[in-house]
């Protein structure tokens, strides 16, 4: 079960990689998507109905898969982090990074000190297969987690060389509905002051050397986020995947 990330392997090799949301805590659709090719599946503990106890059995269903497990957890909390971490999830989202201090806090959650906080029980949790393989975890798990914090504010956006500047953040990501909100243009993604944040959030993360990561929106597409210098993307969700898929059979159906 543990093992060298092969997400981090794949985007310190250059490789574009796509992910898709758990959202419906079902193990058997993250499966699916596992198998179906999707490079991670992310499973979502900020906007989805998902425990910690649920996420450890999606985690299951997708290890037997190449597909890595990523996790957005609910807030840039130390104890909610910690807890995540000791399930044996491969990467983290991280919400609520506006500044170089939130960004240094969210990195020092996610190691294990002399580098963090992150409190030692590797010799029972499954992230070390419960004691298991408790030296090779407690000697990789900091630098083998992906860290990915978000960028879902115009302060953040503005204070984004700073966060950049930050060592232990694998990936900095845009979540456009979140900052467009924050402008009170909530999916105004034409309109030129988003576009512009947008823009400048694009720029300022690939100046500063993180990989640049973010969601598929209306309009867009894979090719061109990878043309504008993506290297993690989430195109899809199993909710929405079930909903289009369920509308278009019906459609068909009564057409």
């Amino acid at each position: 079960m543990f093992r060298d990330n092969p997400l981090k392997a794949q985007l310190v090799a250059g490789k574009p990689v796509v992910g898709c949301w758990s959202h419906l805590s079902s193990p058997v659709a993250a499966e699916v998507l596992a198998l179906a090719g999707y490079d991670f599946v992310i499973i979502d503990n900020e906007h989805g109905p998902t425990s910690l106890s649920e996420s450890t059995l999606i985690m299951m269903a997708v290890s037997t898969t190449p597909a890595a497990t990523m996790m957005r957890v609910p807030w840039n909390d130390p104890v909610y982090i910690k807890r995540a971490l000791d399930t044996g999830i491969e990467g983290l989202m991280i919400p609520a990074v506006e500044d170089a201090a939130a960004a240094r806090a969210a990195v020092s959650a996610c190691r294990y000190p002399p580098e963090g906080i992150r409190g030692v029980a590797y010799a029972v949790t499954r992230a070390a297969e419960y004691g298991l393989k408790l030296a090779e975890y407690a000697d990789k798990a900091n630098d083998n987690l992906l860290v990915m914090c978000q960028v879902e504010s115009v302060k953040t956006v503005d204070n984004i060389e700073v966060i950049g500047a930050v060592d232990g953040i694998d990936v900095l990501f845009i979540g456009p509905f979140d900052l467009s909100a924050s402008m009170g243009k909530p999916g105004q993604f034409d309109d030129p002051a988003v576009a512009d944040a947008l823009d400048r959030a694009e720029a300022g993360i690939q100046a500063s050397g993180k990989t640049l990561g973010g969601i598929l929106r209306p309009g867009d597409s894979l090719a061109g986020m990878v043309e504008r210098g993506y290297g993690l993307m989430i195109s899809a969700s199993d909710a929405t995947l079930l909903r289009d898929a369920a509308l278009t059979d019906l459609k068909t159906a009564r057409g």
